[in-house]
């Protein structure tokens, strides 16, 4: 995909200060959750106010946002190729999507892109590597440590620069569910049904997989031949059916998260063929 540089006093970029899982005390991620985020290393949009309830920061909704916030953005997007083009990538998304808000009436914020290595801190609490990367609607941050993008290709075989793209519009996709309030009516419903929590939370991602496609769809003329295929590819091996396989699992529909990889494919598919925003509205209503 062929993306133009990003101008850097257009986007909102910041490295991650130092963190990762403090020990002792209350309120630390147990064991579990760690197996939780190892596996979540594997799926993209994983959902950190639900990984990291436990924590006092997310409980709390703070706002803490350790590390650099007013370096020049141009020297930390130039760390490495990823990074260059994640930064372009956001660009161009703020790009997209910050007209349909205005169209709509809605108040647009940008979103914060981090990034860290190893471990850091989000306004949903400590964050590591481990848990791949992630939206946190707290500071409104995607958070990434960019060597993501080789263990993607590695152990999933999701390589290609648009299947990096698409984890970076996924998370954006996020972004626009919080601002918009999707984010809060889903987490609404979830506290009221916890027996549907994990139904709802499919959807949210499968809609964040379509407004990836959104994106990329009002962007046709910067795709490349094998683009489609790579998103394919992509959204296919992150399928909650195909990792449970991959992990020598049953697929159990009722453990879902993020939808399995039919679904996943079909939502990028409607997100990108149509370019309709709207559209994505149809996987909250037919589940």
């Amino acid at each position: 995909m062929r993306l133009n540089p990003f101008n850097p006093g257009s986007i909102s970029v910041r490295r991650g200060g130092g963190g990762g899982f403090p020990g002792g005390g209350g309120g630390q991620l147990g064991c579990g959750t760690i197996v939780i985020a190892l596996i979540g290393a594997l799926v993209f949009g994983i959902d950190p106010g639900q990984m990291l309830g436990t924590m006092e920061g997310a409980q709390q909704g703070t706002m803490e946002q350790t590390g650099a916030q007013n370096e020049n953005a141009a020297e930390i997007c130039d760390d490495n190729p990823y990074a260059t083009e994640s930064c372009n990538a956001l660009g161009n998304l703020n790009e997209t999507w910050q007209p349909l808000f205005n169209q709509g009436g809605i108040p647009f914020q940008q979103p914060t892109l981090v990034f860290y290595q190893g471990g850091t801190r989000s306004g949903c609490g400590a964050a590591s590597s481990a848990m791949g990367p992630f939206y946190c609607p707290a500071d409104q941050g995607i958070y990434i440590d960019t060597s993501f993008y080789d263990q993607m290709q590695r152990e999933l075989g999701a390589g290609g620069d648009f299947a990096r793209y698409y984890v970076m519009a996924h998370e954006y996709g996020h972004h626009v569910q919080t601002i918009t309030g999707v984010a809060d009516q889903i987490r609404s419903a979830q506290q009221q049904n916890p027996r549907q929590a994990n139904q709802l939370q499919v959807l949210m991602e499968l809609q964040a997989d379509c407004y990836a496609g959104v994106w990329a769809g009002r962007n046709r003329n910067l795709i490349e031949p094998g683009d489609f295929e790579e998103g394919m590819t992509a959204a296919s091996a992150i399928g909650d059916d195909t990792l449970a396989r991959r992990s020598g699992q049953a697929a159990n529909p009722e453990s879902f998260t993020h939808g399995t990889s039919e679904q996943r494919m079909q939502a990028l598919r409607l997100g990108l063929e149509t370019g309709d925003e709207a559209q994505c509205d149809r996987i909250m209503q037919i589940g």
